[in-house]
């Protein structure tokens, strides 16, 4: 167990947050000084009423390279800054975690790089991330780890601090067995993992998956109890898995969706755009995951072919710029950026484009006032953990009116299945659901737009803070950590079986083998 004795002159804290990035961010004044901002974001919404509550710290990266900054309190909120060098950031951020795991777990889009120097990096990383939580850690803390960044931080937290519960949180897709078995770390991103006492995803195939892998791969005992749920007996101790969907500040963007500056700033939207019968609408960070390139492609086949007309259909696409410094995300640009030419050279007018693309970032309110003008919401990743632009165009559509148009890949599909939902690789499916989505009836609008909008409301970000917070806790309250001796036979699992990446999340369950298939469902478990 780490000395905290050194850690006198620090206050120490009941519940600590690590993640890749502080939820501040450093900007510079007109005057040259600097000051710190507060980031837009659900997480930093969501586990702010916990932070304040349980005498909180939050751990991450300020998001400026080669830079000393102290712990510091802002706006109420303790926050423990983890310096990385300019090196460090181009080998942990820009190289393994965004061109080595996210590919890979986004299904393989782009070829992931196995670069050796990148994972040394990573390593290094993560372990200066679970020194600083390990030091702001309070005896008996709750420790809540996020994302494909920091992976190895829980294990090597409990190295250093095994008084602590610790919980861990995949907000992007959890890839199945055959592409993560491609991953040369792959057992030690998995024994990373594992030292949470509680392991999160979104969807209940993702969960799946990682039970599968911990016993094909690693060899352990582990048990199912239902679609998404599951353990994992680990260094004995027993690690709950589960799905938890992730979701959005609902009340607080019906609020906003429903001010008069915000209406007022949505009907000078459309009065900009020319007054167009339909405006449909993108709005994506700028990454190959998200499929513009594809809607895109549709919506000029639908100009080409007639079935929209230019002068009354525009389509606005806000690409926020993303990781500028990897190469195929400055290759994409250069592309989708042809294709808006394109489009506009052959069916534009001189001062009336018919797609509107910006490449920069929109404040808050300007973000909701384009939902409340969009007629049409255009949201077709080829695969997406959640995809909270869904949610929130719902919210921001209390009134009932308006569509959505979902992929199928992304989670949030699994809950919103009102939306109009798609295959973004078929490409006449896209074109129809959009022609379908304009000509739909005011009573289908209604309906289908209701009973989001009721998803989304009774489903918002604190629930899911809270739902993963208490499972954790109770989790945490097992003593000793309840073994597999007690469980049910029928949901057992046999960790004899030598790991064989070929085996896909769909062939095993605790009985043996799996009833006949449902219908088909992007990475949701069979239940």
């Amino acid at each position: 167990m780490m000395d905290l004795s050194d850690q006198r002159s620090t206050v120490l804290s009941d519940f600590v947050v690590v993640a890749n990035r502080l939820p501040v961010d450093l900007v510079k004044r007109s005057d040259g000084t600097t000051t710190w901002r507060r980031s837009p974001g659900g997480l930093v919404t969501a586990l702010e009423p916990v932070l304040r509550r349980r005498n909180g710290c939050w751990v991450g990266w300020p998001g400026v390279p080669d830079r000393d900054v102290d712990p510091f309190v802002h706006d109420g909120l303790r926050v423990r800054p983890v310096r990385l060098d300019a090196p460090e950031v181009e080998g942990f951020y820009e190289g393994f975690s965004n061109s080595t795991l996210w590919p890979l777990y986004h299904d393989v889009v782009v070829k992931p790089t196995f670069d050796r120097r990148w994972w040394a990096v990573y390593r290094d990383v993560n372990r200066r991330f679970a020194h600083a939580a390990a030091s702001a850690a309070a005896p008996g803390a709750t420790v809540w780890v996020h994302d494909y960044q920091l992976q190895l931080v829980p294990q090597m937290l409990r190295e250093l601090r095994p008084d602590v519960t610790i919980g861990f949180f995949l907000h992007i897709p959890f890839p199945p067995v055959e592409l993560f078995a491609q991953l040369p770390w792959r057992r030690n991103i998995m024994e990373g993992m594992l030292g949470a006492d509680l392991v999160g995803f979104h969807l209940p195939g993702g969960a799946q998956n990682f039970v599968v892998l911990a016993r094909r791969m690693l060899g352990l005992e582990t048990a199912q109890a239902g679609a998404g749920r599951g353990e994992v007996r680990h260094e004995g101790r027993t690690v709950r898995v589960g799905a938890f969907p992730i979701s959005i500040d609902t009340a607080d963007m019906v609020e906003r969706a429903r001010s008069e500056s915000v209406r007022r700033r949505a009907q000078e939207i459309r009065d900009d755009l020319g007054n167009p019968d339909h405006i449909l609408l993108g709005v994506d960070r700028l990454d190959y995951t998200k499929g513009i390139d594809l809607r895109l492609d549709a919506v000029r086949e639908l100009y080409d072919e007639g079935r929209l007309d230019p002068s009354r259909t525009v389509v606005v696409q806000l690409a926020t710029p993303s990781r500028e410094q990897v190469e195929q995300y400055a290759l994409m640009r250069n592309s989708i950026e042809t294709q808006v030419g394109r489009i506009n050279g052959d069916h534009g007018q001189l001062g009336h484009p018919t797609v509107h693309y910006l490449y920069q970032p929109v404040d808050r309110d300007e973000l909701i006032a384009l939902y409340v003008a969009a007629d049409v919401m255009l949201v077709t990743p080829l695969r997406d953990g959640m995809n909270l632009v869904a949610k929130e165009y719902v919210a921001c559509h209390p009134a009932h009116d308006g569509a959505l148009v979902l992929s199928e890949f992304t989670g949030a599909a699994s809950e919103l299945r009102q939306a109009y939902l798609v295959n973004p690789h078929d490409l006449d499916l896209v074109k129809d659901t959009i022609v379908a989505a304009l000509e739909q009836s005011a009573e289908e609008r209604r309906t289908r737009m209701a009973k989001l909008h009721t998803q989304v409301t009774t489903n918002d970000v604190h629930r899911w803070a809270q739902t993963f917070l208490d499972t954790l806790a109770a989790t945490s309250e097992q003593a000793p950590p309840r073994g597999h001796e007690d469980a049910p036979p029928a949901w057992r699992i046999p960790s004899t079986a030598p790991f064989s990446p070929n085996e896909s999340r769909l062939d095993v369950t605790a009985a043996g083998r799996l009833p006949t298939a449902p219908p088909y469902e992007p990475d949701r478990a069979p239940s």
